[in-house]
């Protein structure tokens, strides 16, 4: 099993959107990145756990787990010009970008800020913590999961 975070503005979909969701599962569109969309591609398969990342608001931070329902496949918002995610180079018979479908397990018991991570020295080596990643898909060591799950009950 793999473990990875990924990242979402919570007032464009958040936590909350996907337990909302039919059978609380969505496809995880719009990735155009070329390295997020291969881990996506490549990497990410049935069963592995994700962290939901809250990105881009007033606390930023790990929100909650979801799972991964179905492994990397075409993208389709790239094929519609009326979407925002629309890339005329992608074609349905050559896609360029991927997705997988992710569904809600739980919501943290609390949020564990990216100020907070970053004052871990264990989460050092964490792409979230390191200067310069602007990725919205990463990987996340077994360890480095573990230890994360391990701050959920810790006072702040």
């Amino acid at each position: 099993m793999n473990y990875w975070l990924m990242k979402s503005e919570p007032d464009v979909f958040g936590i909350d959107h996907l337990k909302a969701m039919p059978k609380k599962t969505e496809h995880w569109d719009g990735v155009r990145n070329y390295q997020a969309r291969n881990m996506m591609r490549d990497d990410m398969k049935k069963g592995d756990l994700v962290f939901f990342y809250h990105s881009n608001c007033d606390e930023p931070g790990i929100v909650g787990i979801m799972k991964v329902v179905r492994e990397g496949y075409p993208d389709h918002t790239a094929f519609h010009p009326e979407s925002k995610y629309y890339d005329p180079k992608s074609d349905p018979d050559k896609p360029r970008w991927y997705m997988v479908d992710v569904q809600y397990q739980r919501k943290l018991r609390r949020v564990i800020t990216l100020s907070e991570l970053k004052g871990y020295k264990a989460l050092q080596d964490c792409p979230l913590v390191r200067k310069g990643n602007r990725l919205s898909i990463m990987p996340i060591s077994k360890p480095q999961w573990d230890f994360v799950l391990g701050l959920e009950d810790k006072p702040v």
